[in-house]
């Protein structure tokens, strides 16, 4: 007897949605990308942890090169649109600021991964980010943002002049970087932990208060 067509149905794989499985791959490959950085992650381990082949990857990404650039512009580009989301315009100007930087510390906390990336970004010093067009566009809406607040504080009275977006983004992701890429090296050598959970509220008010006062300063 020939096979019935339901049991041919039955036999079949079951498609995968194209969008789900091409998020399964940039998530499984950020995290080997951020453990084992550019030229230590391998195509095949990332394939094998999916259950999927390195030709479906080199389908949806082109290759290891892309996978990796991928991966960059998808973990910038979540921060960027979580600062888009901040309602700076109907926030008093400090209240902003300390809105702001509790995001960032927040977001940094919580996606180590995007750490680890970027520090390994810049030993291959920004190549990658530096061709990529996604990632050249991102750096203007983080600095609107910043800038919008700036000018109404300035416009009040409230902040000092002559203030530089840039140093204030820089400002906020120096302490939220360097919390979590030197957490290690930093308690090995002063013994206290950056991440302990009784320090926490301690550090993300420090931060507010840090970029306020250079703010305010006359």
């Amino acid at each position: 007897m020939g096979t019935q067509p339901s049991e041919t149905v039955a036999l079949k794989p079951p498609t995968r949605d194209a969008d789900s499985t091409r998020a399964e791959i940039l998530a499984v490959a950020t995290r080997e990308f951020a453990d084992k950085g550019y030229t230590g992650a391998r195509v095949d381990e990332i394939a094998a942890k999916i259950r999927t082949t390195k030709r479906m990857i080199y389908y949806y990404f082109g290759g290891k090169e892309q996978l990796y650039v991928a991966a960059l512009e998808s973990a910038y580009m979540r921060i960027r649109a979580i600062e888009q989301q901040l309602d700076v315009d109907h926030l008093d100007p400090a209240e902003a600021i300390l809105r702001l930087t509790a995001l960032t510390f927040d977001h940094h906390e919580a996606h180590p991964d995007f750490i680890r990336l970027v520090s390994i970004e810049n030993i291959h010093r920004a190549e990658h980010i530096a061709g990529s067009a996604k990632l050249g566009r991102l750096a203007s809406p983080a600095l609107d943002v910043l800038a919008r607040i700036l000018e109404r504080g300035r416009a009040e009275g409230r902040f000092r002049d002559g203030v530089d977006p840039v140093d204030i983004h820089m400002l906020i992701s120096s302490f939220c970087v360097f919390r979590i890429a030197n957490r290690f090296t930093f308690n090995a050598i002063f013994e206290r932990d950056m991440l302990a959970p009784e320090r926490r509220d301690h550090y993300r008010r420090m931060l507010g208060e840090v970029v306020l006062d250079y703010l305010t300063a006359r």
